[in-house]
């Protein structure tokens, strides 16, 4: 299996200083992929800056022209979680084009499936707001600009950041060219993504959000591939699967309350990897989004990587959370939503 890795040291120059989303994330997970040897397996990918137009698929002007301005003025806070730097612009855009990058080859068959390693994440960011640790939605975009350029009518995205991807789901709310799917815990930052938000208009039913209560683990998590992922994407027949790939729902991550694993994330991984080879001919492509452990972040990463170049089995270091705490009816919630979903 051919996998490509979108990497440029520009993403390191999207200086956050002391916020928790920041260049270590990369730094550690490039180590491990070295010290491993499992990034001379990849085919290493640059990216180029996606342009004003591309930019303009997913968001207006305003914002665009926003992040550029701030940026060029020693940078600043766009919210109160959102900051950015000098270099925060370029690396953006470079975030996004590295993202269309490892779509075209994909899509062009020169490779089967890649990992897009960049910040800043992108799957809150709006057609008109950045947040939430996000400036541009990287994956949005690579979605708009297959639909455009690239022949491909339908796209299926599915996010398994531990938060609901509200700018994504924004982005394609009315647009049956795109099922979007989440997985995430609920309530939580930013507070959208409950059951019945499903799009509307002729993007009716083409949304499917799986609001979490805490503490899920890989028994929910794999429960939601095999009973709503799976048979999701068969009947809606995507032509190509991207994904907003946060690992922030591992137990160790400081910022939430799930208890997945990184064996649960390399599962996760094998089956779209499957269901990419099963429907659209293996293209499927990931994006970083969010994941706030660096060292797990690097080890699910890793092992997302060994699956998608065909390994069967990959290290988890971590194991399982000591904590033993269980989610609340998580089990039949999830069978309500396919039922809900027709799946």
């Amino acid at each position: 299996m051919k996998v490509g890795l979108v990497y440029d040291p520009v993403f390191l120059q999207h200086d956050t200083g002391p916020h928790i989303e920041n260049a270590q994330r990369l730094t550690e997970t490039l180590k491990l992929l070295e010290d491993s040897n499992v990034r001379h397996e990849l085919t290493d990918l640059s990216p180029r800056p996606a342009t004003m137009q591309e930019l303009m698929l997913v968001h207006h002007k305003d914002l665009i022209d926003r992040v550029d301005t701030m940026a060029a003025a020693g940078g600043g806070w766009l919210d109160g979680d959102t900051v950015t730097s000098p270099a925060s612009y370029d690396a953006a855009i470079s975030a996004a084009g590295g993202m269309i990058r490892a779509t075209e080859e994909v899509v062009t068959g020169r490779l089967d499936s890649a990992f897009a390693l960049v910040r800043p994440p992108g799957h809150h960011a709006t057609p008109k707001r950045a947040m939430g640790f996000c400036l541009f939605n990287n994956t949005a975009i690579a979605a708009r600009y297959a639909l455009k350029n690239l022949a491909i009518k339908r796209i299926m995205i599915v996010d398994f950041d531990v938060h609901h991807g509200n700018g994504t789901q924004d982005a394609f709310y009315d647009d049956p060219a795109v099922l979007y799917l989440s997985m995430h815990q609920f309530p939580f930052y930013p507070g959208t993504g409950d059951w019945h938000e499903t799009g509307s208009g002729k993007g009716k039913e083409t949304i499917i959000n799986v609001p979490l209560p805490p503490w899920c683990g890989d028994e929910e998590y794999l429960e939601i591939f095999r009973s709503i992922v799976v048979p999701a994407a068969t009947r809606y027949k995507p032509q190509l699967i991207l994904v907003s790939a946060g690992y922030d729902a591992h137990w160790a991550d400081p910022i939430s309350s799930m208890q997945v694993t990184v064996s649960g994330y390399a599962e996760m991984a094998r089956i779209l990897r499957d269901l990419a080879a099963k429907l659209c001919n293996n293209r499927l492509v990931f994006a970083l989004e969010g994941g706030y452990h660096t060292s797990v972040l690097a080890h699910s990463i890793k092992g997302t990587l060994e699956i998608l170049s065909g390994r069967q089995k990959v290290e988890d270091p971590f194991g399982r959370s000591a904590l033993g705490k269980k989610p609340t009816d998580a089990q039949d919630f999830i069978k309500e939503v396919a039922r809900r979903n027709k799946l």
